[in-house]
């Protein structure tokens, strides 16, 4: 394996991670962001998202983890302008700000279907293969747990992206133990072992876990 320059390789992320900018009403979903504690996806992280959803022509998206509308915007605007994205988070003033964040960026109130609850609660009362992108930004020890629901919502063709896939490089280190560290660990080996999934780990923000569902179950 070729030596990495790693300073060279921290230049490239960060330019990479800049490659797309954010506007005013993103950066101020993120400034609320950080005022109630929220550590939302980094822009090139939401930049992603909104490829992976312009790329499935995303008519049906459910997000793990609203926040301030920092992903759920970046989803918006990739999605078909007939999309409804389904997000779900536990407190209540989160999906509030979302809901400002989503008609500062001029999405009708109908393209957003905002839902207080825990996500373990809420997405079994959802429809089978109903979506075409599920993204999960939620309590990273549930990721698992999250997968498998996952799998059952999507159509098929769809795609699961898990963003905190990296956990701060913590995810490669051996004697980083915690119950979220491990979760992620497990959330990883179960992506990429799942033979109806074709997998991919990308370095953007704290890592974002993708995957697309197979088409057609495998045989044998």
């Amino acid at each position: 394996m070729p030596d990495i320059d790693i300073g060279a390789h921290d230049r490239a992320a960060a330019f990479a991670e800049g490659f797309l900018l954010e506007d005013p009403v993103l950066r101020a979903a993120r400034a609320r962001a950080e005022e109630v504690g929220i550590l939302p996806v980094s822009p090139g992280a939401g930049a992603v998202l909104r490829f992976l959803a312009a790329s499935v022509g995303a008519r049906a998206v459910v997000e793990i983890g609203t926040g301030t509308g920092v992903s759920g915007t970046w989803l918006l605007r990739g999605m078909r302008t007939d999309g409804v994205l389904t997000t779900i988070d536990v407190e209540a003033e989160h999906l509030r700000l979302a809901r400002r964040t989503y008609a500062d960026a001029g999405m009708p109130p109908n393209r957003g279907r905002l839902i207080t609850g825990r996500a373990l609660d809420v997405l079994p009362r959802l429809t089978d293969g109903a979506y075409d992108l599920v993204f999960c930004d939620a309590d990273r020890r549930e990721n698992p747990e999250y997968l498998i629901q996952a799998l059952r919502l999507l159509r098929p063709g769809g795609v699961v992206a898990f963003t905190g896939a990296l956990t701060g490089g913590l995810a490669a280190d051996p004697a980083a133990r915690s119950p979220e560290i491990m979760a992620t660990r497990e959330l990883a080996t179960a992506v990429r072992d799942d033979s109806r999934l074709t997998p991919m780990l990308l370095n953007s923000g704290d890592g974002l876990l993708v995957a697309v569902l197979a088409t057609s179950s495998p045989v044998g």
